[in-house]
């Protein structure tokens, strides 16, 4: 017998993508939205393409999803953003796994972007592993605020990618890199890592190198060099502002 499957979205003013990542999962039983917050159509949209929507304030990553996941009907859930869809390929991977589920193994794919009228293949974009097929009863986020999560005890790689649509253009990216250093280098700053000249000015660096030249960016014509460049500001920025937090805690203890 086929299992029941539970496909969960976080939104935040998604009506440009929440329509196209609903209908990319047409086998699934339940469709449900955590929304926390949109001002525009998102959740209009979603309801009109039989989603369930729910309002949630925003947790941080880690504790949101892992709420999301305790709100569906069922205990498989397909995560997915909301700038992302299943390629038809892979859900009809998927689909055809249906029954054979392991409830013990969370399920990763690959994950492609589509960035400056490309699809995204080097610099460390592709295949860019997402887990996000699992049994909630043996599979839990971690509670991290960024780059959370799916713990299990096995995982199986499927082999048909996730699509994202991962920025609007280039401003979105520079923002989006904005709002992650800052909670990147708040992180650092609450494991008590410690600012240092030398991490400053080689971190940028070395990740310029490993995007654009180990991880083949170049490949990627001109966008895989806008891409490495941003990687090493995104880090540079990060330390800078772990610098300035450091800086602010010495000044309010005078």
């Amino acid at each position: 017998m086929k299992n029941s499957l539970s496909l969960v979205v976080m939104t935040l003013n998604e009506e440009k993508n929440i329509e196209r990542c609903l209908a990319s999962v047409s086998f699934a039983t339940e469709k449900l939205v955590i929304d926390s917050g949109s001002s525009d159509r998102t959740v209009e949209i979603a309801q009109k393409a039989g989603a369930k929507c729910l309002m949630e304030p925003w947790r941080g990553f880690g504790r949101q999803r892992q709420f999301a996941t305790e709100q569906a009907a069922h205990d498989w859930i397909l995560f997915l953003d909301a700038d992302e869809a299943l390629s038809p390929e892979l859900a009809k991977e998927i689909e055809q796994l249906l029954p054979d589920l392991d409830p013990s193994t969370a399920y990763e794919m690959p994950r492609k972007s589509w960035h400056m009228g490309r699809w995204i293949r080097h610099g460390g974009w592709y295949p860019d592993w997402q887990r996000r097929l699992y049994n909630r009863k043996l599979a839990k986020w971690s509670q991290d605020e960024i780059h959370e999560k799916i713990h299990a005890s096995k995982t199986q790689r499927l082999t048909q990618p996730i699509l994202h649509w991962v920025f609007r253009d280039l401003r979105h990216q520079v923002e989006t890199n904005n709002r992650y250093s800052t909670e990147q280098a708040m992180t650092l700053f609450k494991q008590n890592k410690k600012f240092s000249i030398f991490k400053l000015v080689t971190k940028p660096y070395v990740k310029f190198i490993e995007c654009y030249y180990w991880k083949l960016g170049f490949l990627d014509g001109l966008p895989g060099f806008v891409i490495a460049v941003g990687a090493a500001y995104s880090v540079f920025i990060r330390w800078s502002k772990l610098w300035e937090m450091e800086r602010d805690l010495t000044a309010t203890k005078k």
